[in-house]
């Protein structure tokens, strides 16, 4: 498989071995590269996430410090969790994520989309956005909205994202 966008920023997937992609990150999960940067980076919704590094991502784009076992719960309570891996043979390394809520069934809500600074402008939240709908709408959600903070409405805009009336908080997406 191979993931295009508009500036061509992903090289190419299925650079890692398929048994060590099964047993480091679980069934469908892929891997890919983007310009700019020599390492392989993952996508998987069945990694499990350690939670004192996803406190480390979410304070490095600026979030406040919440409660590790209510982060937990709500981790729990979510239909779709997706992590972004650096990876590294011994310790990949959480780069990106994302959670969604919803019945599961016809409606889900995008939360918490982050990815580290550091990986920014590399096409990495592309990426977990694509990840994110492509299996929203394999469960049959046809209806995916999404709260974020103003600084980021171009960001989802240029993905095709609808805005809500005032264009300050929330988008939305339909399936085709």
């Amino acid at each position: 498989m191979i993931l295009r966008n508009n500036r061509s920023s992903i090289k190419q997937s299925n650079v890692l071995d398929k048994e060590v992609l099964l047993e480091k990150y679980g069934l469908d999960s892929f891997d890919f590269k983007v310009k700019n940067d020599e390492g392989i980076f993952v996508c998987s919704k069945f990694r499990e996430l350690d939670l004192i590094e996803l406190d480390q991502l979410l304070q490095t784009v600026g979030w406040s410090r919440r409660p590790m076992r209510r982060v937990k719960r709500a981790l729990e309570f979510s239909v779709l969790v997706v992590g972004v891996w650096r990876h590294d043979d011994k310790f990949p390394r959480l780069v990106g994520f994302a959670r969604c809520t919803g019945d599961g069934i016809l409606e889900a809500t995008i939360w918490d989309v982050a990815i580290n600074p550091v990986y920014q402008g590399l096409g990495l939240g592309k990426v977990l956005m694509k990840y994110l709908l492509k299996k929203l709408k394999a469960t049959g959600i046809s209806k995916v909205t999404l709260f974020a903070d103003a600084g980021v409405i171009k960001f989802y805009k240029n993905q095709g994202w609808t805005l809500e009336p005032k264009g300050t908080k929330c988008a939305f997406w339909y399936a085709n």
